[in-house]
């Protein structure tokens, strides 16, 4: 089963920020998206002008059922996408859904910054989040069946990505190169 989680949003930005939450390791002999294929999304929360949704899979079972959700959805979410760091997300989702969605807005000042050095640097409050900019320990929580620390992070990291999206807008991501396996 999935469970759904909804909020309003009331403020107004063009597009969608799109942030998932994984379970699996990279392979990291590749510098293209077969660096992601052995990373599977748990939980596809996304925000735009009108609301935030967090779409969660209970257990491994419901991963593919997730999948299905997730390329309908993504079908009819506006653009342009934005993450916090485009390849993860473009990654993970080609390789689970087998489909290409192009991320046009990078949140990221750099490649490998930090969400947590953003937020501190901007003064964005943590929203809650459990884990304090932790990702791993995000998957740890789920994958342990705490599913309620789990959604309440991804909550978190779409409210502070939004913040930084409208604190100090966004960059054009790298060219990003999809393989298939």
């Amino acid at each position: 089963m999935i469970l759904e989680h909804r909020e309003n949003n009331e403020l107004a930005f063009d597009g969608t920020i799109i942030d998932i939450e994984t379970i699996g390791g990279f392979s990291r002999g590749f510098r293209d998206s077969r660096q992601y294929a052995n990373i599977q999304p748990v939980i596809f929360g996304y925000i735009n002008g009108q609301e935030l949704r967090i779409l969660t899979a209970q257990k491994n079972s419901d991963l593919a059922p997730l999948r299905e959700r997730l390329s309908s959805l993504l079908n009819g979410l506006s653009k342009p996408f934005h993450a916090f760091n485009c390849e993860f997300e473009m990654g993970v989702l080609f390789h689970n859904l087998q489909e290409r969605h192009l991320f046009e807005r990078e949140l990221n000042q750099e490649k490998f910054e930090a969400k947590k050095k953003a937020v501190s640097l901007l003064k964005i409050p943590q929203y809650g989040d459990p884990f304090n900019d932790k990702g791993f320990l995000c998957m740890q929580a789920w994958e342990n069946g705490n599913l309620n620390k789990a959604i309440a992070h991804n909550r978190s990291c779409l409210l502070k990505e939004r913040d930084i999206l409208l604190k100090r807008g966004f960059r054009k991501p790298a060219e990003f190169e999809f393989v298939d396996k």
